[in-house]
Protein backbone atom coordinates (compact mmCIF):
# COMPACT_ATOMS: atom_id res chain seq x y z
CA UNK A 1 0.00 0.00 0.00
CA UNK A 2 0.98 3.66 -0.38
CA UNK A 3 1.66 5.80 2.67
CA UNK A 4 2.81 9.38 3.20
CA UNK A 5 5.64 9.15 5.73
CA UNK A 6 7.79 11.70 7.57
CA UNK A 7 11.23 10.32 8.32
CA UNK A 8 11.97 12.92 10.99
CA UNK A 9 10.76 16.15 12.57
CA UNK A 10 10.78 19.06 10.15
CA UNK A 11 8.84 21.12 7.64
CA UNK A 12 6.20 18.80 6.13
CA UNK A 13 7.08 19.64 2.52
CA UNK A 14 10.71 18.72 3.27
CA UNK A 15 10.35 15.55 5.34
CA UNK A 16 7.29 13.84 3.82
CA UNK A 17 7.88 11.04 1.30
CA UNK A 18 5.50 8.72 -0.51
CA UNK A 19 6.43 5.14 0.42
CA UNK A 20 5.22 1.61 -0.19
CA UNK A 21 4.48 -0.34 2.98
CA UNK A 22 2.90 -3.73 3.76
CA UNK A 23 -0.80 -3.74 4.56
CA UNK A 24 -1.12 -4.12 8.36
CA UNK A 25 -2.96 -6.95 10.07
CA UNK A 26 -5.65 -6.20 12.68
CA UNK A 27 -5.13 -7.63 16.14
CA UNK A 28 -7.68 -8.31 18.88
CA UNK A 29 -10.19 -5.46 19.13
CA UNK A 30 -8.94 -3.87 15.91
CA UNK A 31 -10.27 -3.37 12.39
CA UNK A 32 -8.40 -2.97 9.13
CA UNK A 33 -9.76 0.16 7.41
CA UNK A 34 -9.46 0.87 3.71
CA UNK A 35 -9.22 4.67 3.82
CA UNK A 36 -11.43 6.65 1.43
CA UNK A 37 -10.76 10.26 2.50
CA UNK A 38 -8.73 12.00 5.21
CA UNK A 39 -8.22 15.74 5.82
CA UNK A 40 -5.02 17.74 6.09
CA UNK A 41 -5.37 19.83 9.25
CA UNK A 42 -2.92 22.54 10.29
CA UNK A 43 -2.49 20.59 13.53
CA UNK A 44 -1.35 17.55 11.50
CA UNK A 45 1.45 19.71 10.11
CA UNK A 46 2.39 21.04 13.56
CA UNK A 47 2.76 17.43 14.74
CA UNK A 48 5.35 16.84 12.02
CA UNK A 49 7.16 20.05 12.98
CA UNK A 50 7.37 18.94 16.62
CA UNK A 51 5.26 21.90 17.72
CA UNK A 52 2.14 20.09 18.92
CA UNK A 53 1.17 18.64 22.28
CA UNK A 54 2.35 15.12 21.45
CA UNK A 55 5.03 13.60 19.22
CA UNK A 56 4.73 10.33 17.25
CA UNK A 57 7.60 7.91 16.86
CA UNK A 58 9.49 8.72 13.67
CA UNK A 59 9.39 7.65 10.92
CA UNK A 60 5.67 8.34 11.15
CA UNK A 61 2.75 8.22 8.76
CA UNK A 62 1.15 11.67 8.66
CA UNK A 63 -2.38 12.48 9.64
CA UNK A 64 -3.22 12.16 13.33
CA UNK A 65 -6.85 13.25 13.44
CA UNK A 66 -9.58 11.52 11.42
CA UNK A 67 -10.65 9.71 8.25
CA UNK A 68 -13.53 7.83 6.66
CA UNK A 69 -13.24 4.39 5.11
CA UNK A 70 -14.64 0.86 4.98
CA UNK A 71 -13.86 -2.05 7.24
CA UNK A 72 -11.80 -4.48 5.18
CA UNK A 73 -11.10 -7.09 7.88
CA UNK A 74 -11.55 -7.65 11.61
CA UNK A 75 -9.34 -9.08 14.29
CA UNK A 76 -10.68 -11.23 17.16
CA UNK A 77 -13.15 -9.83 19.71
CA UNK A 78 -14.71 -7.21 17.42
CA UNK A 79 -18.41 -7.94 17.60
CA UNK A 80 -19.69 -4.34 17.51
CA UNK A 81 -18.88 -3.67 13.83
CA UNK A 82 -18.85 -5.75 10.66
CA UNK A 83 -16.80 -6.09 7.51
CA UNK A 84 -17.88 -3.74 4.74
CA UNK A 85 -19.28 -1.04 7.02
CA UNK A 86 -18.45 2.55 6.16
CA UNK A 87 -17.07 4.21 9.27
CA UNK A 88 -15.47 7.36 10.59
CA UNK A 89 -12.19 6.68 12.38
CA UNK A 90 -11.54 9.02 15.31
CA UNK A 91 -7.75 8.75 15.02
CA UNK A 92 -7.00 11.49 17.55
CA UNK A 93 -4.29 10.09 19.87
CA UNK A 94 -5.44 10.05 23.49
CA UNK A 95 -3.13 11.84 25.92
CA UNK A 96 -2.13 9.95 27.95
CA UNK A 97 -2.53 6.94 25.71
CA UNK A 98 -0.89 4.64 23.17
CA UNK A 99 0.41 5.56 19.75
CA UNK A 100 -2.16 5.33 16.95
CA UNK A 101 -1.80 4.83 13.21
CA UNK A 102 -1.59 7.86 10.93
CA UNK A 103 -4.41 8.30 8.42
CA UNK A 104 -2.41 9.40 5.36
CA UNK A 105 -2.19 5.86 4.00
CA UNK A 106 -4.38 3.49 2.02
CA UNK A 107 -4.97 1.07 4.92
CA UNK A 108 -4.72 1.44 8.67
CA UNK A 109 -5.64 -0.54 11.75
CA UNK A 110 -7.80 1.12 14.38
CA UNK A 111 -9.40 0.27 17.71
CA UNK A 112 -13.01 -0.67 16.96
CA UNK A 113 -14.07 1.51 19.90
CA UNK A 114 -12.96 4.50 17.81
CA UNK A 115 -15.17 3.61 14.83
CA UNK A 116 -18.50 5.30 14.13
CA UNK A 117 -20.74 3.97 11.32
CA UNK A 118 -21.95 6.74 9.01
CA UNK A 119 -25.00 6.83 6.71
CA UNK A 120 -24.64 6.87 2.95
CA UNK A 121 -26.27 10.31 2.72
CA UNK A 122 -23.14 11.85 4.25
CA UNK A 123 -20.46 12.41 1.61
CA UNK A 124 -16.91 11.23 2.24
CA UNK A 125 -15.90 14.89 2.41
CA UNK A 126 -18.26 15.57 5.32
CA UNK A 127 -17.77 12.23 7.07
CA UNK A 128 -13.97 12.47 7.17
CA UNK A 129 -14.21 15.79 9.03
CA UNK A 130 -16.70 14.76 11.75
CA UNK A 131 -14.39 13.77 14.55
CA UNK A 132 -12.31 16.90 15.20
CA UNK A 133 -13.81 20.34 14.56
CA UNK A 134 -17.54 19.56 14.97
CA UNK A 135 -16.80 17.47 18.05
CA UNK A 136 -14.66 20.27 19.51
CA UNK A 137 -17.48 22.79 18.99
CA UNK A 138 -20.01 20.47 20.65
CA UNK A 139 -17.81 19.74 23.65
CA UNK A 140 -16.89 23.39 24.21
CA UNK A 141 -20.48 24.63 24.21
CA UNK A 142 -22.31 21.76 25.90
CA UNK A 143 -19.80 20.09 28.20
CA UNK A 144 -16.91 22.39 28.97
CA UNK A 145 -19.12 25.45 29.56
CA UNK A 146 -22.65 23.97 29.64
CA UNK A 147 -24.05 27.12 28.03
CA UNK A 148 -27.80 27.34 28.54
CA UNK A 149 -30.48 28.73 26.19
CA UNK A 150 -30.61 32.51 26.46
CA UNK A 151 -27.09 32.82 27.88
CA UNK A 152 -24.39 34.82 26.15
CA UNK A 153 -21.34 33.04 24.78
CA UNK A 154 -18.35 35.17 23.81
CA UNK A 155 -15.95 33.67 21.27
CA UNK A 156 -12.84 34.78 19.39
CA UNK A 157 -11.83 33.64 15.89
CA UNK A 158 -15.50 33.47 14.97
CA UNK A 159 -14.61 33.02 11.31
CA UNK A 160 -12.52 29.91 11.94
CA UNK A 161 -13.84 26.43 11.23
CA UNK A 162 -14.69 25.77 14.89
CA UNK A 163 -15.99 29.32 15.32
CA UNK A 164 -18.50 28.87 12.51
CA UNK A 165 -19.64 25.55 13.93
CA UNK A 166 -20.08 27.15 17.37
CA UNK A 167 -22.35 29.78 15.81
CA UNK A 168 -24.48 27.15 14.07
CA UNK A 169 -24.71 24.97 17.19
CA UNK A 170 -25.49 27.94 19.45
CA UNK A 171 -28.29 29.07 17.18
CA UNK A 172 -29.74 25.54 17.30
CA UNK A 173 -29.54 25.47 21.10
CA UNK A 174 -30.88 28.99 21.66
CA UNK A 175 -27.54 30.34 22.91
CA UNK A 176 -26.73 33.98 22.07
CA UNK A 177 -23.25 34.62 20.69
CA UNK A 178 -20.90 37.61 20.68
CA UNK A 179 -18.39 36.88 17.95
CA UNK A 180 -14.97 38.52 17.76
CA UNK A 181 -13.35 38.96 14.34
CA UNK A 182 -10.29 40.96 13.32
CA UNK A 183 -11.39 42.21 9.89
CA UNK A 184 -14.33 44.47 9.06
CA UNK A 185 -15.12 42.49 5.89
CA UNK A 186 -15.88 39.43 8.05
CA UNK A 187 -18.72 41.06 10.01
CA UNK A 188 -21.48 40.61 7.43
CA UNK A 189 -20.54 36.99 6.81
CA UNK A 190 -20.69 36.12 10.52
CA UNK A 191 -24.06 37.87 10.84
CA UNK A 192 -25.43 35.96 7.85
CA UNK A 193 -24.23 32.72 9.43
CA UNK A 194 -26.36 33.40 12.49
CA UNK A 195 -24.05 35.22 14.90
CA UNK A 196 -26.14 37.46 17.17
CA UNK A 197 -23.50 40.16 17.65
CA UNK A 198 -20.10 40.77 16.06
CA UNK A 199 -17.17 42.76 17.46
CA UNK A 200 -14.44 43.77 15.02
CA UNK A 201 -11.10 44.43 16.72
CA UNK A 202 -9.86 46.27 13.64
CA UNK A 203 -11.83 49.37 14.65
CA UNK A 204 -13.71 48.55 17.87
CA UNK A 205 -12.72 48.27 21.52
CA UNK A 206 -13.48 44.70 22.61
CA UNK A 207 -14.05 45.48 26.29
CA UNK A 208 -16.31 48.43 25.59
CA UNK A 209 -18.38 46.63 22.95
CA UNK A 210 -18.91 43.51 25.08
CA UNK A 211 -20.08 45.68 27.99
CA UNK A 212 -22.52 47.49 25.69
CA UNK A 213 -23.88 44.30 24.16
CA UNK A 214 -24.16 42.08 27.24
CA UNK A 215 -25.52 44.73 29.59
CA UNK A 216 -25.15 44.86 33.39
CA UNK A 217 -25.16 41.07 33.80
CA UNK A 218 -22.18 40.74 31.47
CA UNK A 219 -20.86 37.57 29.84
CA UNK A 220 -19.99 34.67 32.10
CA UNK A 221 -18.83 32.14 29.50
CA UNK A 222 -16.29 32.48 26.70
CA UNK A 223 -14.10 30.40 24.40
CA UNK A 224 -10.83 31.67 22.97
CA UNK A 225 -8.78 30.39 20.03
CA UNK A 226 -6.43 33.37 19.70
CA UNK A 227 -4.54 33.73 23.02
CA UNK A 228 -2.07 36.63 23.29
CA UNK A 229 -3.48 40.11 24.05
CA UNK A 230 -6.90 39.24 22.57
CA UNK A 231 -7.25 36.28 24.91
CA UNK A 232 -6.34 38.56 27.80
CA UNK A 233 -9.04 41.03 26.78
CA UNK A 234 -11.61 38.25 26.69
CA UNK A 235 -10.82 37.38 30.30
CA UNK A 236 -11.13 41.06 31.27
CA UNK A 237 -14.49 41.29 29.48
CA UNK A 238 -15.99 38.50 31.58
CA UNK A 239 -18.43 39.21 34.38
CA UNK A 240 -17.28 38.33 37.93
CA UNK A 241 -17.17 34.57 38.32
CA UNK A 242 -16.94 34.11 34.57
CA UNK A 243 -14.80 31.53 32.82
CA UNK A 244 -12.97 31.34 29.51
CA UNK A 245 -11.83 28.09 27.91
CA UNK A 246 -8.76 28.45 25.67
CA UNK A 247 -8.53 25.88 22.88
CA UNK A 248 -6.09 27.50 20.44
CA UNK A 249 -3.42 30.14 19.96
CA UNK A 250 -3.86 31.55 16.46
CA UNK A 251 -2.04 34.76 17.39
CA UNK A 252 1.14 32.68 17.76
CA UNK A 253 0.53 30.40 14.76
CA UNK A 254 4.06 30.78 13.39
CA UNK A 255 5.76 31.09 16.78
CA UNK A 256 8.46 28.50 17.43
CA UNK A 257 9.51 29.63 20.92
CA UNK A 258 7.23 27.99 23.53
CA UNK A 259 8.02 30.80 25.98
CA UNK A 260 6.31 33.25 23.62
CA UNK A 261 2.99 31.37 23.66
CA UNK A 262 1.43 33.54 26.34
CA UNK A 263 -1.77 35.22 27.50
CA UNK A 264 -0.95 38.38 29.53
CA UNK A 265 -3.66 38.07 32.16
CA UNK A 266 -4.38 40.74 34.78
CA UNK A 267 -4.00 39.26 38.24
CA UNK A 268 -6.38 41.77 39.88
CA UNK A 269 -9.16 40.83 37.48
CA UNK A 270 -8.67 37.12 38.20
CA UNK A 271 -8.31 37.47 41.96
CA UNK A 272 -10.91 40.06 42.88
CA UNK A 273 -13.48 38.95 40.34
CA UNK A 274 -12.76 35.22 40.77
CA UNK A 275 -12.56 34.53 37.05
CA UNK A 276 -11.22 31.27 35.66
CA UNK A 277 -9.05 30.65 32.61
CA UNK A 278 -8.49 27.03 31.61
CA UNK A 279 -7.53 25.02 28.59
CA UNK A 280 -9.19 22.43 26.38
CA UNK A 281 -7.41 19.97 24.11
CA UNK A 282 -9.29 17.24 22.28
CA UNK A 283 -6.45 14.75 22.76
CA UNK A 284 -6.70 15.04 26.55
CA UNK A 285 -10.47 14.76 26.38
CA UNK A 286 -10.05 11.44 24.55
CA UNK A 287 -7.54 10.48 27.25
CA UNK A 288 -10.11 10.94 30.01
CA UNK A 289 -13.43 10.06 28.34
CA UNK A 290 -14.57 6.46 28.30
CA UNK A 291 -14.87 4.81 24.86
CA UNK A 292 -18.63 4.72 25.34
CA UNK A 293 -18.79 8.43 26.19
CA UNK A 294 -16.59 9.32 23.21
CA UNK A 295 -18.77 7.35 20.79
CA UNK A 296 -21.91 8.89 22.27
CA UNK A 297 -20.55 12.39 21.65
CA UNK A 298 -19.47 11.45 18.13
CA UNK A 299 -22.90 9.99 17.43
CA UNK A 300 -24.51 13.26 18.48
CA UNK A 301 -22.20 15.14 16.11
CA UNK A 302 -23.10 12.70 13.32
CA UNK A 303 -26.78 13.42 13.91
CA UNK A 304 -26.27 17.20 13.90
CA UNK A 305 -24.37 17.04 10.61
CA UNK A 306 -26.81 14.57 9.01
CA UNK A 307 -29.73 16.81 10.05
CA UNK A 308 -27.88 19.82 8.56
CA UNK A 309 -27.73 21.66 11.88
CA UNK A 310 -23.96 21.74 11.44
CA UNK A 311 -22.58 22.39 7.98
CA UNK A 312 -19.12 21.13 7.03
CA UNK A 313 -17.72 22.88 3.94
CA UNK A 314 -16.81 20.52 1.14
CA UNK A 315 -13.11 19.75 0.94
CA UNK A 316 -10.80 19.78 -2.05
CA UNK A 317 -9.56 16.31 -3.04
CA UNK A 318 -5.90 15.50 -3.66
CA UNK A 319 -4.14 12.21 -4.42
CA UNK A 320 -1.21 11.39 -2.12
CA UNK A 321 1.20 12.17 -4.97
CA UNK A 322 0.21 15.85 -4.78
CA UNK A 323 0.90 16.16 -1.08
CA UNK A 324 3.03 19.30 -1.49
CA UNK A 325 0.02 21.16 -2.96
CA UNK A 326 -2.28 19.87 -0.22
CA UNK A 327 0.12 20.94 2.54
CA UNK A 328 0.47 24.39 1.00
CA UNK A 329 -3.31 24.83 0.74
CA UNK A 330 -3.82 23.76 4.36
CA UNK A 331 -1.88 26.81 5.56
CA UNK A 332 -2.97 29.37 2.99
CA UNK A 333 -4.59 32.28 4.89
CA UNK A 334 -8.37 32.46 4.47
CA UNK A 335 -8.37 29.64 1.91
CA UNK A 336 -11.74 28.40 3.18
CA UNK A 337 -11.26 24.93 1.69
CA UNK A 338 -9.96 21.90 3.55
CA UNK A 339 -7.56 19.75 1.51
CA UNK A 340 -8.42 16.05 1.60
CA UNK A 341 -6.36 13.05 0.57
CA UNK A 342 -8.73 10.74 -1.31
CA UNK A 343 -8.35 7.11 -2.35
CA UNK A 344 -10.16 4.93 -4.86
CA UNK A 345 -10.90 1.70 -3.02
CA UNK A 346 -11.63 -0.18 -6.26
CA UNK A 347 -15.10 -1.24 -5.18
CA UNK A 348 -17.16 1.86 -4.41
CA UNK A 349 -16.58 3.60 -7.71
CA UNK A 350 -19.94 5.38 -7.66
CA UNK A 351 -19.36 6.61 -4.10
CA UNK A 352 -15.88 7.75 -5.03
CA UNK A 353 -17.15 9.79 -7.97
CA UNK A 354 -19.87 11.32 -5.79
CA UNK A 355 -17.40 12.30 -3.10
CA UNK A 356 -14.97 13.79 -5.58
CA UNK A 357 -17.68 15.79 -7.33
CA UNK A 358 -19.09 17.10 -4.05
CA UNK A 359 -15.60 17.97 -2.83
Amino acid sequence: MRALVAAEVGEPADVLRLETRPVPTPQAGQALIRVKATPVHASDLHVLRGRYGFAPEFPAVGGHMECVGRIEALGPDTGRVKTGERVVVAAVPAVPGPQVAGTWQEFLVADTRRLLPVPDRLSDSSACQLAVNPLTALLLVTRELDVQPGEWLLQTAAGSTVGRLVIQLSRHLGVRTINVVRRRDAVEEITMLGGDQVVCTEDEDLLQRVAELAGPAGVRKAIDCVAGPVGAQVSQALAPGGQVVVYGALSTHRQTDPAALTIPLQARSLIYETKAVRGFWLNRWFGTASPEDALQALARVRGLVADEVLSIPQGRPFPLERFAEAVSLAETPAHGTKPLFVFDDGRDEDDGREAASSA
